[in-house]
């Protein structure tokens, strides 16, 4: 009873704090001018990204996910002037409706950027599962794929963040 007690109290602290980060990384953003901004800016307001492609015309990707507990995963582009060229939230329907059963988990992760977690069932050890948390206004929900054997897209779907309808 007490834990139940506990946790009623930190959900709208944690709510709340979530929102938080969601409305900083959109502050940051608002910092930053395409063709302008360089990627120093960049670093200055979203920090070290978590991982960097250089590409062959010069240009870098810095990816910036926000999961396991955000709903953003970020990509921006820094051409080769050093200007950013593209700031883009990779976690949305446009993208979602890009995924198609047949692409390879390299494939997916390239639209999608980093997933929040992955699910492997002890009936079905050939499949996984990879789930993203994302914003549908302001419904949190998941956005799930599943791979088969040979690591390929089976299905994907979108469904409600259980976690807000058991109320945590």
């Amino acid at each position: 009873m007490q834990i139940k007690t506990v946790h009623a109290r930190l959900a709208p602290l944690l709510l709340m704090l979530w929102l938080c980060l969601a409305g900083c990384d959109q502050q940051r953003a608002d910092k930053l001018n395409e063709g302008v901004s360089t990627e120093a800016d960049v670093r200055q307001q979203f920090g070290e990204p978590a991982q960097i492609t250089e590409r062959a015309d010069g240009s870098k990707v810095l990816a910036y996910p926000r999961q396991p507990e955000g709903s953003t995963n970020y990509e921006i582009i820094i051409g080769a002037d050093g200007k950013m060229s593209s700031l883009r939230q990779l976690l949305a329907p446009h993208n979602f409706a890009k995924i198609q059963p047949g692409m390879t988990q390299a494939e997916v992760s390239q639209i999608l950027g980093r997933h929040a977690k992955t699910h492997r069932y002890a009936l079905k050890p050939d499949e996984e599962e990879w789930e993203w948390r994302y914003l549908d206004g302001q419904s949190r929900k998941i956005f799930s794929v599943k791979f088969d054997r040979e690591h390929k897209v089976q299905s994907s779907a979108s469904t409600d963040d259980p976690r807000v309808l058991e109320g945590g």
